[in-house]
């Protein structure tokens, strides 16, 4: 489980028959804190790799831009790759499961207009149009 920002707009491709793949950084922050000697122990910014793929891909690419905040649950997955150098890299991913969008949606004007957090899985595959299906 993560909560944190998105620290640059999903990048979303399409692979085998369609299938929508998002990917994007996630900064989490572990706050900082005074120990009782006074010592200060500063914030600490950690950056993940997430991966969604299909509805949840979808879903991000309309809707998660950078900055938003955003909870994750999934697992972590680890990979390997040699680059074009021949140089080996290993690279850790959260393949996301859930995801529940927790920036308030902007106000149109609307006063009948409830704001709260939207929430997505990836068993969720009902939609409707443009609406978001939360």
């Amino acid at each position: 489980m993560l909560i944190g920002n998105v620290g640059k707009d999903p990048e979303v491709r399409y692979v085998d028959k369609g299938v929508a793949v998002a990917r994007f950084p996630l900064a989490t922050t572990e706050r900082g804190y005074v120990l009782q000697n006074g010592t200060q122990v500063p914030d600490r910014t950690d950056w993940h790799n997430v991966v969604l793929w299909r509805r949840l891909a979808e879903i991000v690419e309309k809707y998660v831009h950078k900055g938003d905040k955003l909870y994750i649950e999934g697992r972590i997955r680890y990979t390997t790759y040699d680059d074009r150098h021949g140089v080996r890299h290993n690279m850790t991913e959260i393949w996301a499961e859930n995801m529940e969008m927790l920036t308030p949606k902007p106000r149109t004007g609307s006063s009948t207009e409830v704001s709260g957090s939207a929430k997505a899985s990836e068993s969720d595959g009902t939609s409707e149009g443009d609406q978001p299906p939360f």
